[in-house]
């Protein structure tokens, strides 16, 4: 069975029985943890992954730097990993987002279409063979969550972090300089310091870098 659906809702109704009772394995990779789940279900995920953990299932969660960006986020995460999940951050963007349950079903998120997220769902065991081995390939090279945010991380003050801010916002330098109250002289000397903090090759990539490292907020 290979179908495919457009939005969560359609997703739940044709797959849901697919994905509801896994007995020995669930994995899960994604951007961040807005690709699958929605805020309000969070926190009751934490306690239904608590009992399945105690029950024996292996969950796997794998994810972008990006899902650290997020304070909110990185709590999840970390509440994840206390009940007895396996969380960790790939060192680059992944390619597949996807949830494999047993190795015997298997989601991939696809584009947006008008609004709604794009899934395919498959029981062919081909492609969920074929993709479990990239997850595995994946999950391999990724640093475990704890130890992925225990590293050294730049010391960056208030300041520098409304400079790494304004990066992302398109301002102009004058623009961003008179947001911050800063002569553009300082602005710019700021904004090279935060470059050559975060080894960005550019402006936009050191707005980009700080925010999955979490130092903007």
């Amino acid at each position: 069975m290979t179908i495919t659906v457009h939005g969560e809702q359609e997703l739940a109704a044709r797959t849901g029985h697919l994905f509801a009772k896994p007995e020995r394995e669930f994995l899960c990779a994604a951007t961040d943890l807005n690709t699958w789940s929605h805020r309000r279900h969070r926190a009751a995920a934490v306690g239904d992954m608590a009992d399945r953990v105690a029950q024996g299932l292996t969950i796997r969660k794998l994810y972008s730097p990006a899902a650290l960006a997020d304070e909110e986020q990185r709590l999840h995460l970390l509440d994840l990993r206390s009940v007895g999940a396996q969380v960790r951050i790939a060192g680059t963007g992944l390619p597949h987002e996807t949830i494999i349950s047993d190795r015997a079903a298997m989601i991939l998120a696809g584009r947006t279409v008008r609004g709604e997220r794009e899934f395919t769902a498959t029981t062919s065991k081909i492609l969920v063979e074929g993709v479990y081995a990239m997850f595995e390939a994946a999950w391999q090279g990724a640093v475990p969550l704890e130890e992925y945010l225990t590293v050294d991380l730049p010391h960056i003050d208030a300041a520098g972090k409304a400079v790494l801010r304004m990066l992302t916002t398109g301002l102009t330098d004058e623009a961003a300089a008179r947001r911050l109250g800063m002569s553009l002289r300082t602005y710019r000397r700021r904004v090279a310091e935060m470059m050559r903090m975060l080894e960005a090759e550019s402006r936009f990539q050191a707005g980009v870098r700080a925010g999955e490292l979490g130092l903007t907020s």
